[in-house]
């Protein structure tokens, strides 16, 4: 995918960061309606276990946030996860989740 938005691109390189910095499965990042933007990697804990992307959510969403323009998750995996895609939607119905691979190539546009 080529024609990805600047904006949404932006997200992409947040999440390949993220993910790169915490040597971690997955990086995400959203951007809320006010602009704001917010990243995470995989928390894979004993007794907490969040994707990505549901982290970079719980933190948008901790800080006030009241919905979605976009994510973006950088993964390895060919999809996103079920439960990830509908914390999105609980705060977005269309927004765009973009999945792209670690080199930041975006292979879908959810």
């Amino acid at each position: 995918m080529n024609d990805v938005d600047p904006e949404n691109a932006k997200l992409v390189t947040l999440a390949r960061s993220v993910r790169a910095r915490n040597n971690a499965d997955e990086g995400a990042a959203v951007r809320d309606l006010d602009g704001r933007t917010y990243n995470a990697s995989t928390v894979d804990l004993p007794s907490l276990k969040l994707t990505a992307l549901q982290a970079a959510i719980a933190a948008a969403v901790s800080s006030g946030a009241e919905g979605l323009e976009a994510a973006a998750v950088v993964t390895e995996a060919n999809r996103v996860d079920g439960e990830s895609m509908a914390a999105v939607r609980d705060l977005t119905p269309s927004g765009p989740v973009l999945l792209a691979n670690p080199a930041g190539e975006v292979r879908k546009q959810l």
